[in-house]
């Protein structure tokens, strides 16, 4: 059983609120998203988003999610159909998403170097890591649409 300090539970609340926010937000940008690849990436996230927060709450009870063993699976990076047209309305719902993973992603961070239990550590980094993909993904997919060009 899992003795959080003041500051952990703390943290860890603060995450929580994160990911129901993630949750929400994946789900209702789905429905609103236009294009069909950007709907089937707003719901995968929103799925990952809900085993964030079920890890989120097994550990505010006091135990230790398992991350997946031995046998993880490799997150693949989705692929797009390049376009240079895109719907103004889903670049908006991109750019949205996109700057709060970057902040949820941060958060995770603070949390991570916060946590006294290795274990705890280990499946914060796991839920960051991932976190980095779903940016990467929304990354990817606004730069196939045009949506962003980095140079």
């Amino acid at each position: 059983m899992l003795n959080l300090t003041q500051k952990e539970r703390m943290l860890l609340e603060d995450q929580k609120s994160h990911e129901q926010m993630c949750i929400e937000n994946y789900t209702e940008y789905a429905q609103r998203a236009k294009c069909s690849e950007l709907k089937q990436l707003f719901n995968e996230y929103a799925t990952t988003e809900q085993q964030h927060l079920d890890s989120i709450n097994q550990i505010l009870s006091g135990t230790v999610p398992s991350t997946g063993g031995g046998a993880q699976q490799q997150n693949q990076t989705p692929t797009f159909t390049p376009s240079n047209t895109y719907d103004p309305q889903d670049a908006l719902l991109c750019k949205d998403a996109l700057m709060a993973e970057k902040y949820v992603s941060g958060a995770y961070n603070t949390t991570i170097f916060e946590c006294c239990d290795t274990n705890v550590r280990q499946v914060l980094n796991h839920i960051q890591k991932e976190e980095q993909e779903h940016g990467e993904g929304l990354f990817n997919y606004m730069k196939s649409k045009g949506i962003y060009n980095p140079q």
